[in-house]
């Protein structure tokens, strides 16, 4: 894999980083399956949230790996019409410099509409990244985006899932035939490692597909660093796939810059029979966060709830149809959000 670039830390402010929110997919790797049984650790908060959802913080730690897995799960109150019986799931990977109590807005609204949603917080490319001498702040950040995370961050994906659908009081609302991936960023490569991505190291093709996963919610897809030939590497990806980006959806980091024509190019390349692209007119990387500032309060809010409708309209056809087949019709979704949408295309 190619290597970081080095910069001098003076030349980095926190101000500027904070575009980093978002995270930087510089990573193409998993470790290999991890065992529920080595989770240890239960629910240590409920948030208060509205009556159609719960939010429960849970703290798992895989021992295998010694490494915390901590996760934030919301889940669809079983009072719901559409949450009467098991409920669908969507494991999410945040950005770099991200945690788990991010990207609230996608995660309250689809458990508002019957999908549960557990989103993972890795912890060696977390929020913690922040923290500490501001001086060896580029070289965090640099580790962070390194190999040796990404293989961590896609373990901590499969282990959350097995560990989740482990515990009994959960397991029996989550239907474990109607699971998704998605993520923003960083999370969306690890997002596309667990959906199929072919990776190569050592002359051998990595198995590194989640079996589970139906579909996958790609936010802000970075190209595998390092690596030239996309169709090779995401090809081997069938599953349906719903990519959204913005028109000024640039990473700019030390030692790496990603355009937002990688993010088309993730698209033309994934393999999927079922794809469709959403490219919103103005905002910026990190607009799909929490953060309300980027792209100015009225795009902000525009651009979250587009991603909030269309990732709604993918996940309900995905799951409530064939998973081969899912059919999605987003003309409603499109018309909506019509002043927003700067291209659109669909293949089914």
């Amino acid at each position: 894999m190619k290597p970081v670039r080095t910069l001098t830390a003076p030349r980095l402010t926190r101000r500027r980083l904070l575009a980093l929110t978002g995270g930087v997919a510089l990573g193409s790797l998993a470790l290999g399956r991890v065992c529920a049984q080595d989770a240890v650790g239960g629910v240590v908060a409920a948030a208060e949230a509205p009556p159609a959802f719960r939010t429960v913080d849970l703290d798992w730690l895989d021992a295998t790996r010694d490494r915390a897995v901590p996760v934030r799960l919301y889940l669809p109150d079983a009072s719901q019409p559409q949450a009467s019986q098991p409920v669908p799931l969507v494991v999410f990977s945040h950005g770099i410099g991200g945690s788990r109590l991010g990207y609230s807005y996608l995660g309250k609204h689809l458990a508002a509409n019957g999908i549960a949603c557990l989103h993972l917080q890795h912890v060696g490319s977390d929020r913690n990244l922040w923290f500490g001498n501001p001086f060896t702040l580029v070289g965090r950040l640099q580790k962070a985006a390194d190999e040796v995370e990404a293989r961590a961050r896609a373990a901590d994906l499969h282990f959350a899932l097995t560990t989740l659908l482990a515990q009994p009081e959960l397991a029996q609302r989550i239907d474990a035939s109607r699971i998704a991936a998605g993520g923003h960023s960083y999370g969306a490569n690890t997002t596309m490692l667990a959906a199929g991505a072919r990776v190569q190291r050592g002359g051998e093709v990595l198995q590194l597909a989640e079996p589970l996963l139906k579909g996958a919610l790609l936010l802000s897809s970075p190209p595998f660093y390092g690596e030239r030939d996309l169709s090779r590497i995401l090809g081997p990806i069938t599953l349906p796939t719903l990519h959204i980006t913005t028109t000024e959806d640039v990473i700019n980091v030390p030692g790496y810059h990603s355009p937002v024509e990688d993010r088309l190019a993730v698209y033309q390349a994934m393999g999927s029979r079922q794809k469709a692209l959403a490219v919103f007119e103005g905002g910026s990387h990190s607009i799909f966060t929490d953060r309300t500032g980027p792209g100015g309060p009225e795009l902000n809010a525009r651009v979250k709830q587009a991603t909030q409708d269309f990732a709604l309209a993918f996940l309900q056809s995905l799951f409530n149809g064939s998973a081969q087949a899912p059919g999605v019709n987003f003309t409603a979704v499109r018309d909506k959000h019509a002043s927003l949408i700067h291209r659109f295309d669909s293949v089914a």
